[in-house]
């Protein structure tokens, strides 16, 4: 069995004899040969295919006789006739040309495939063994191709089984319209060049500009071929890197049963994406449109690649009205219009193919003049070319067609380059196929004005237009160029837009196809379970964080969202500030209470030689004084915008003056006790409390909170933070304690001193006196201890500025407590009540009033 396959694939479609016992230099055709629908002869043939018809005559085997050779059918295609003659047009230009090839006829064999593998396998045996019925060869059938070269084919799949048959004799195969990604493998397609770009390219341009104007949720159809699955599955991921949902891809071939094809129309009129991307050949776009047509889907908008969007055919079909997708750039091919028109039925009788086309252009028989019987009626000499409307006369959209001449030319220039040297050309020189492959690959010209070369995949570089679909005024439908797509250009830079898209509607106004719209500012997208990305509802994103239409995502620490939450704004900084009312008034009462107890003080100094002055130790009394206009005036540093300074001042400054303050009080309170206990018979105790001890006492006092701030200071001071736990949506800016157990120890040592102060005060409150002085210490020390014990809670519950505020709060409560229970009273009585500024009435020795 291996034997008989390697000696069929080397016989290439014949029979060798030899393995029945015959000379194996012998080899016999078993079929019919196919000749070539058009062929001229000369000294280098070129071979081409061409998708002329659409169908292949189907026949059912009963493996009881041979089977009938295959053969086309349908009807002729008017846009693939275009393509054969310019192959022809162009091969007559190069015949003519004094430049390229002078001297040397080229040849050439045309055949149909009729879209089809089968006849496109047979067809490449018959170009590579030419037309002899027996081969006879002594090298074991070797024996060069019929052809050098072969410009083939229209379709994909077609060129992809004429390529697996030439690669192996290195015969190059150039295309001018097989698009498929897969032919760029040369491992897999060596000897195969095209003229149009790889749908690589056009899947990437398709993706991107879907992406570009916004439609997330599209529909997909293809053809159930290797030009529309290989295409399809590129721009299915070209689309997901875009970000693009796909809510259906189907396929279909026009060969499949209908069955098949009403699923599929089904399927798009039920969908609910307004955007379907079609990735069809012509003939199967053309069937798809027809059964569509019959039950118009609602509105949509087409996008379509090149195979049928720059299709004249398919212009008769109004609901493709405002069709966007990528064509080959139109060109322009000078003299090829009156080539295309100079036929006579003469002429045309020669071959069958051209024949069959005139009787399908002027719908009449040329046949019945040669004694043929048809069902049309004969042609009668009048049929004008001219008159013509049809896509073979229609030179306005010359865009594969270029692609024809771009690659008969290819060819061309590659014999050139291996029989000419300088000006002169040897017909002689045998010019081998891998000769002109080689070639090939390094063909680099510009004919009229388009220039022709390959990389090293055999492809050329991707250049799109962007073709619209536009009614014009006279009702008809027209293809305008809207844009552009170069591969050529750096990325990002590929795609241009040079005029308006007029779309489905009529309008400029770029359609909408979105599984689920925009997620407003606030809110993230939540996908939809079992569905694409693209489906989804919007939640409300959380407190302090914003969204991008995708996602939430949180604010830095130190900014919070907007009313829309799109945006992060600083967060506003709160600080018991100046300008503020509960400031004002804080400082107000500090500046108003240092004010009072200056006035007290002036008030003392003024009657320092009263007895309540003298009897109430005038030097601790203004010592006191003193102090507490440092206790309100150091409240004032609470208030404004923290600073590393203003935040070590204020705890220091406020322990030490209330620590001389109730130093003073305790001294107060301490002389008060001796000076009766001194008045005891023996005792000697008021040496130990003079003037001079009670200033020791008090610096002593005031020196151990001295030390306690220091090594506050210097181990863990306070400083300046900025506290976002308490609120989230704005910034306190507070001082921080840095070392709470230095904070905590300046008040405890101020509150051991009150509480001493207040037990002392206690136990000497019902000493005699007409003005015991213990008994008012009792009281303010009483306030003093309430206002700090209430401090503590209040502090650590308070939130934000209103901590400062309570410890501000505190300050002048106590010192007000301070002043009013130990100073005013005695004010009182020297600004108000003289007459009681004695010493018999201090002493309680006037007697009372009778009631």
């Amino acid at each position: 069995m291996n034997v008989l396959l390697i000696v069929t694939v080397l016989c290439i479609g014949r029979l060798c004899p030899a393995l029945c016992g015959v000379n194996l230099g012998i080899c016999i055709l078993q079929g019919d040969p196919q000749p070539p629908a058009l062929f001229k002869d000369g000294d280098f043939v070129i071979g081409g295919v061409f998708s002329i018809h659409d169908y292949l005559r189907t026949e059912k085997h009963t493996y009881t006789r041979r089977p009938q050779p295959l053969e086309c059918s349908g009807s002729v295609g008017f846009r693939e006739m275009r393509f054969v003659r310019v192959f022809e047009f162009a091969i007559e230009e190069i015949n003519n040309s004094s430049d390229l090839l002078p001297g040397i006829t080229l040849g050439y064999h045309i055949y149909d495939s009729c879209a089809s593998v089968p006849m496109a396998i047979k067809v490449a045996f018959q170009l590579v063994n030419g037309l002899d019925l027996i081969f006879n060869d002594t090298d074991s059938c070797a024996k060069s191709a019929a052809v050098t070269a072969v410009v083939a084919e229209s379709g994909s799949t077609p060129s992809i089984s004429i390529s697996r048959l030439l690669g192996p004799f290195g015969i190059p195969q150039v295309s001018h319209y097989a698009t498929c990604a897969c032919l760029s493998d040369k491992r897999q397609y060596p000897t195969f060049f095209r003229t149009i770009p790889s749908d690589h390219h056009q899947a990437a341009a398709l993706a991107r500009m879907v992406k570009h104007f916004g439609w997330t949720w599209i529909g997909a159809v293809r053809s159930d071929s290797d030009y529309g699955n290989n295409g399809m599955a590129s721009f299915l991921k070209a689309a997901e890197e875009e970000g693009i949902c796909v809510e259906y891809s189907e396929a279909y071939y026009r060969t499949q049963p209908r069955s098949k094809l009403k699923r599929v129309t089904d399927v798009i009129r039920r969908s609910t994406a307004r955007v379907i991307v079609a990735f069809l050949a012509s003939g199967d776009m053309r069937i798809l449109l027809e059964e569509l047509s019959q039950q118009p889907p609602p509105p949509m908008q087409w996008i379509g690649s090149e195979a049928w969007v720059t299709d004249p055919e398919m212009l008769r079909f109004n609901l493709c009205i405002g069709a966007v997708g990528f064509g080959i750039p139109r060109s322009v091919i000078p003299g090829f219009r009156n080539f295309l028109l100079d036929l006579s039925p003469e002429q045309v009788l020669k071959f069958p193919l051209l024949t069959e086309f005139w009787e399908s252009s002027f719908s009449c028989s040329l046949k019945q003049q040669t004694g043929s019987f048809t069902a049309m009626p004969a042609c009668n000499g009048t049929e004008d070319l001219h008159a013509l409307q049809n896509p073979y006369t229609d030179t306005s959209q010359l865009r594969i067609t270029n692609m024809v001449y771009k690659a008969t030319y290819a060819i061309a220039h590659a014999l050139h380059g291996i029989v000419c040297k300088e000006k002169h050309c040897d017909k002689n020189i045998k010019a081998e196929p891998r000769q002109v492959f080689e070639q090939i690959k390094r063909v680099n010209f510009t004919k009229n004005n388009y220039s022709v070369s390959f990389d090293t995949n055999g492809d050329p570089v991707a250049t799109y237009e962007l073709v619209n679909w536009q009614l014009q005024g006279d009702g008809s439908i027209d293809f305008v160029t809207v844009g552009q797509y170069d591969a050529s250009q750096p990325k990002g830079q590929e795609f241009s837009l040079s005029r308006a898209i007029i779309w489905n509607d009529g309008k400029k106004i770029v359609p909408v196809s979105v599984c689920s719209e925009s997620c407003p500012p606030g809110t993230r997208k939540a996908v939809q379970k079992g569905r694409p990305v693209c489906c989804y509802d919007c939640i409300n994103c959380a407190n302090g964080e914003i969204s991008n239409e995708t996602d939430c995502h949180k604010c830095l620490p130190e900014y919070w969202p907007n009313n829309k939450k799109d945006k992060c704004l600083p967060k506003p900084v709160e600080f018991l500030s100046w300008d503020e009312i509960l400031g004002i008034i804080l400082a107000a009462f500090s500046i108003a209470g240092s004010l009072v107890a200056l006035s007290m003080a002036l008030v003392f100094y003024k009657n320092r030689a009263s007895p309540i002055v003298r009897a109430n130790n005038s030097e601790l009394s203004f010592l006191l004084l003193f102090s507490l206009t440092l206790c309100f005036l150091c409240s004032l540093t609470f208030i404004g915008r923290p600073t590393e300074w203003s935040c070590m001042l204020r705890h220091t400054a406020f322990g030490i003056t209330f620590v001389l303050c109730i130093s003073c009080v305790l001294l107060k309170t301490i002389v008060v006790l001796m000076a009766f206990r001194a008045t005891l018979p023996g005792s000697n105790v008021m040496k130990w409390f003079g003037p001079h001890q009670q200033r020791l006492s008090v610096f002593g006092f005031t020196f151990v909170q001295v030390l306690i701030c220091v090594l506050w200071l210097t181990t863990s001071p306070p400083f300046p933070y900025n506290n976002m736990q308490i609120y989230k949506e704005k910034i306190i800016l507070e001082c921080s304690l840095g070392s709470a157990i230095g904070f905590w120890a300046v008040l405890g040592y101020i509150g051991l001193l009150a509480f001493l102060c207040f037990v002392l005060a206690f136990l000497a409150r019902k000493l005699p006196d007409n003005f015991n002085e213990a008994k008012f210490i009792t009281f303010s020390m009483l306030i003093f201890c309430a206002v700090w014990i209430t401090f503590v809670p209040a502090y650590v519950s308070s939130p934000g500025k209103f901590t400062v505020a309570v410890e501000i709060f505190a300050i002048l409560a106590s010192s007000f407590g301070l002043i009013l229970c130990i100073f005013v009273p005695k004010c009182f009585i020297i600004v108000f009540r003289p007459e009681k500024n004695t010493k018999k009435h201090l002493m309680g020795k006037v007697p009372s009033k009778a009631l």
